[in-house]
């Protein structure tokens, strides 16, 4: 399953809000740098959809806000 996420970093808290057109919008507390961002989507999106960390791809986008993520279930 591939999703476009669109990732607000340096938030308050760490959020996933789901949009009607299938896309989701993910506030994450983690810092757009070194790759912690991307590896707290990863995190986050893994407890969201309860599966494991290792089925999360970041296929597009991983320097930028707006992401393609591919879900293996």
């Amino acid at each position: 399953m591939k999703l476009i996420v669109k990732v607000i970093p340096n938030s308050k808290e760490n959020e996933v809000l789901e949009k009607e057109n299938g896309s989701i919008k993910v506030r994450l507390s983690a810092p757009a740098k070194e790759g912690k961002a991307n590896k707290a989507l990863i995190e986050l999106l893994s407890d969201y959809f309860n599966i494991p960390k290792s089925s999360i791809f970041i296929i597009s986008g991983s320097s930028s806000k707006t992401k393609i993520v591919d879900i293996l279930k």
